[in-house]
């Protein structure tokens, strides 16, 4: 690697670049990364610079550092999914079907209850929101907005309308994993856009203050793409057969 630009500082600009690299494979796991040596001249940085980094990358879960046995990778499972630059890496180097697989998983598990949440406490200024995000996703049905950024609006507003602060916490993880998750999901069906009669029967549901409608059409709307994942790992087993 050639020296480092400008833009961020030298430290994160080695988080970034190593990080990139481990999430990509470039390093196996449990072997060692180059020396503290090595990265310096690497890098052409200094000793202060990698030790940072490294602190940085052991905090998110890709690096162990200890005495005797160096810098190594950890394993896939050790990473700190919730962090928004593990996540970023990890999308961003060709996330498998599991991984999206996974994804939708844990939005059935948050998403319908943060709907549930929104229908039972009825802020209409988040149940408003809710509806402009669902505008925005008609209006992407004729060519008049972006179809993937109206679709996260609709799912961001929900969280927030559900009043709740852990759910509210995990929206920009939500929206980052979105980008490539609803993506993948409409290439799957076959569409550029999605449905907004689907997800207006969400809405619905919790503007009329109905719970449990609110929660089963969430579900439902996860459920089809799960179908749709599920049927894309089963159709490439098959290949590889």
């Amino acid at each position: 690697m050639s020296r480092l630009e400008g833009g961020r500082n030298l430290t994160h600009q080695v988080t970034y670049q190593l990080g990139a690299a481990i999430v990509r494979g470039e390093y196996s796991v449990n072997d060692p990364l180059p020396t503290e040596a090595d990265l310096c001249e690497q890098f052409d940085i200094s000793r202060s610079v990698v030790r940072e980094a490294v602190k940085m990358l052991t905090a998110k879960g890709l690096i162990s550092s200890r005495p005797r046995q160096g810098i190594r990778v950890q394993p896939n499972h050790r990473w700190n999914m919730f962090d928004e630059d593990v996540l970023e890496w990890t999308l961003s180097s060709r996330p498998s079907l599991s991984l999206l697989r996974e994804f939708t998983e844990l939005r059935i598990g948050i998403e319908p209850e943060a709907a549930i949440l929104a229908a039972r406490k009825q802020n209409r200024e988040r149940i408003a929101d809710i509806e402009k995000a669902l505008l925005r996703m008609e209006a992407a049905e004729r060519g008049n907005d972006d179809p993937l950024e109206a679709d996260i609006a609709f799912h961001s507003a929900i969280l927030l309308a559900s009043e709740n602060r852990f759910f509210i916490q995990l929206r920009n993880f939500i929206q980052t994993a979105l980008r490539v998750s609803i993506a993948s999901t409409n290439q799957m069906k076959g569409v550029t856009v999605a449905s907004e009669a689907d997800h207006r029967t969400v809405y619905e549901a919790i503007a009329r203050g109905d719970v449990e409608g609110a929660g089963k059409a969430a579900v439902a709307l996860l459920e089809e793409a799960l179908h749709l994942i599920d049927a894309a790992i089963a159709a490439r087993r098959t290949e590889t057969a």
